[in-house]
């Protein structure tokens, strides 16, 4: 993984100092609130309903296990003890004082980390495949390029005061498992008919209160190319961007109000005028990132592991968690292992300062000193031997993080809602859990198979529910909380933004709906085989509308 240069360390180092300054005149009472709001967004400050909250970036979602235990210490010291891993990749601490925070900004840049580019009107943490460099089928690592991007993107003086935030994802994979379509800038790392590698380009795409699919400007950007066609686009969106009403501000508006064709014209004229400078990627800096995650000279071919299927054939509840939360590895005798953090009731994303040590010590003895965070707000060993499969699994499950359901109705994403964020208009967290103790059952949870469950508790949808195939987005309706069902949205290669199915539930209503909604489909598949997702396109809306209101 990256390791940061001088410039780096002393850049973090400043920004700690100066907002140490900052915080000191804020609790003084020589800043106002309102003086004080665009200096602690610059560094991932944001005030919350109860308290101001920390969001420390996790550039790609890649950490160590030195920086895993900071994370966990930054909890107990700073915090309650807990931290919530978010959908950007992210960490985030809701209660931490304000006086203390340049204190733990202090600590945590001591092992290279820092809350740049967690909020505020920039480019904000690139995010990446939570498998890149591990994933039997991607083409090639995309984080290097992730981290070009952010260096690039950090201090650059056209992105200092953009119209609204901007999100860039990379995948390097036919899967696209960043989602790289709902961003403002999606990057597809690929390969040309002649082996050179580049990137599609999407642009546009976003969720909140206009989700949009993005549009694909470009099939084939050569790799050398990336920055000055990214700061093509950027110009392109700095320029036209609407600054006078901030709901149309992001760049899918732009596309959307312009057209996809005009704006790839826009950006193409703009990187013709651009591109012949010295934006141009050197080959050999390419390389040089590279070597920051090329992987470990001990990740070498294992042969297979008999231990492994006697172990598997005991023990039914770790077989279905080899079942569920591991995945292909492109280096024979591995895989990643995905650790829930979804146990049945329990808050999505949620981890205490023990379960984060523990995964340190294990990625530190048995999966070479790597870390992952999902955007669908799990932790990720992406490099495994399957014969240390077993001794993972038995210290997961005295910490409560062996939950054998990735991927599954239980493996809910939520956002805080209105347990803890201003934004929202109805809780999110509550919710989450009590569908997840209704399809607690594991035996159940594996006959409704692959169905992706996503709450928001308001329309910003930072529990992505326009992409869930099941979406629920929390809305106040004359004091009390009711919840809209969207049904058929989808994240992947074939995004999809959900359709809203027909009037809200009460939080009394809401559980049992969901139940309806999925048995519905398990009445109406043509087969086992046949995922929630593939029904609800081949069937449309009507047989799950019927079911929950008595019409089509």
């Amino acid at each position: 993984m990256y390791r940061y240069d001088e410039f780096d360390h002393e850049f973090v180092t400043a920004r700690v100092a100066q907002f140490r300054d900052q915080v000191g005149r804020r609790v003084s009472g020589e800043l106002t609130e309102d003086q004080f709001k665009p200096l602690r967004l610059m560094n991932g400050v944001y005030l919350q309903l109860h308290a101001y909250m920390l969001r420390v970036a996790v550039p790609y979602g890649t950490l160590n296990s030195e920086q895993m235990r900071m994370l966990a210490h930054v909890a107990r010291k700073y915090d309650r003890g807990y931290g919530h891993f978010t959908t950007r990749q992210n960490i985030q601490y809701n209660w931490p004082k304000l006086s203390e925070i340049p204190d733990a900004l202090a600590e945590l840049a001591s092992v290279e980390m820092h809350a740049i580019q967690t909020s505020g009107n920039c480019i904000r943490n690139v995010t990446a495949d939570h498998f890149a460099g591990a994933a039997e089928d991607e083409v090639a690592d995309p984080r290097p390029y992730a981290e070009i991007l952010r260096q690039w993107s950090s201090l650059h003086p056209e992105f200092v005061f953009l119209p609204r935030k901007f999100k860039v994802a990379v995948t390097g994979a036919e899967r696209d498992r960043a989602a790289i379509q709902v961003h403002d800038i999606g990057l597809h790392l690929k390969k040309d008919a002649e082996g050179r590698l580049g990137f599609a380009v999407y642009i546009g795409g976003g969720q909140g209160r206009t989700p949009m699919v993005a549009k694909k400007i470009r099939d084939f950007l050569p790799e050398e190319d990336l920055l000055s066609y990214s700061e093509a686009i950027l110009r392109v969106y700095n320029l036209n961007g609407r600054r006078d009403n901030k709901y149309k501000a992001r760049i899918k508006i732009l596309v959307h109000e312009t057209g996809a064709d005009e704006i790839a014209r826009q950006v193409e004229e703009e990187w013709e005028r651009i591109r012949h400078g010295a934006l141009k990627l050197p080959q050999g800096e390419v390389e040089r990132i590279r070597e920051y995650f090329a992987a470990p000279d001990t990740l070498t071919a294992l042969p297979p592991s008999p231990a492994l299927a006697i172990e598997r054939a005991r023990d039914p509840e770790f077989d279905a968690w080899v079942e569920r939360n591991t995945h292909p590895h492109r280096i024979a005798g591995h895989v990643s292992v995905t650790i829930s953090l979804k146990p049945i009731g329990g808050t999505p994303g949620d981890a205490t300062a023990d379960q984060m040590d523990l995964v340190a010590d294990l990625a530190k003895r048995l999966a070479f000193d790597e870390i992952r965070v999902s955007h669908e707000q799990n932790l990720i060993l992406p490099h495994v031997a399957k014969s240390d499969l077993k001794a993972i699994y038995d210290e997961l499950v005295v910490a409560g993080l062996a939950t054998a359901n990735a991927g599954l109705v239980t493996d809910i994403i939520a956002c805080p809602g209105l347990d803890y964020c201003a934004l929202a208009n109805a809780r999110s967290i509550p919710v989450a859990q009590r569908i997840s103790q209704r399809f607690g059952d594991m035996e159940r949870q594996r006959d409704i198979g692959d169905l992706k469950i996503k709450i928001s508790g308001c329309i910003n949808a930072c529990g992505h529910h326009h992409v869930g195939h099941i979406g629920i987005l929390g809305v106040e309706k004359k004091g009390e909380e009711f919840y809209q069902i969207s049904l058929g949205g989808s994240g992947d290669e074939n995004s999809s933004i959900g359709e809203i199915i027909g009037r809200g539930f009460s939080t009394e209503e809401i559980v049992d709906a969901i139940e309806t909604v999925v048995d519905t489909y398990i009445a109406k598949r043509e087969s086992h085989d046949e995922t929630f997702l593939a029904a609800y396109r081949r069937l449309g809306q009507a047989p799950f509308k019927e079911a929950l209101y008595g019409t089509a």
